[in-house]
């Protein structure tokens, strides 16, 4: 079932973005890091949003985190950026879909020797049933969802965006 159409997730991304600049505003740089492949997906149309809102003395790096979400103490999960650019700075997390928590508790590890401004988490849609203590600061869509419901997100190399409860 379609829970979110093209035109809606637009929508989604814009609001999102406007929230990062509100709560960021006064900052030199804020660094979007995506979680793997849809994760730096969510994070590439955040970022052009970004630019298109006219960003004014504000720079936006975007960079990777990476990291196995089916087994994460696999190989230790890495940002693609050195310390010295993310000190000091504020970091945003982004992914697609927030379910247990788990894959984002694990990419908050390399940034507890580096120091950043702050760390916040930016999701196109959150499902309510955390395992770990992760709160999504800027939310597309909030979800209740049974723990056998899988979420499909459909952003990268497609003509039209969609998500899809499954």
């Amino acid at each position: 079932m379609q829970i979110l159409a093209d035109r809606q997730i637009k929508q989604k991304i814009r609001r999102i973005a406007i929230e990062i600049l509100e709560r960021n505003f006064g900052e030199a740089e804020v660094i979007l890091a995506g979680m793997n492949n849809n994760g730096l997906g969510f994070a590439k149309l955040l970022l052009n949003e970004l630019e298109a809102l006219e960003l004014k003395g504000l720079r936006i790096t975007l960079t990777r985190i990476r990291l196995n979400p089916a087994n994460p103490l696999e190989y230790q999960p890495c940002i693609e950026l050195e310390p010295d650019q993310l000190r000091d700075r504020p970091v945003i997390i982004v992914d697609d879909v927030a379910n247990t928590g788990r894959t984002i508790f694990y990419a908050v590890q390399p940034l507890l020797n580096v120091l950043p401004k702050r760390v916040e988490v930016a999701v196109l849609v959150d499902r309510t049933h955390k395992s770990f203590p992760i709160k999504a600061d800027y939310v597309g869509l909030s979800l209740a969802t049974t723990l056998r419901d899988h979420i499909d997100v459909r952003i990268r190399d497609v003509e039209e965006m969609s998500v899809h409860l499954v």
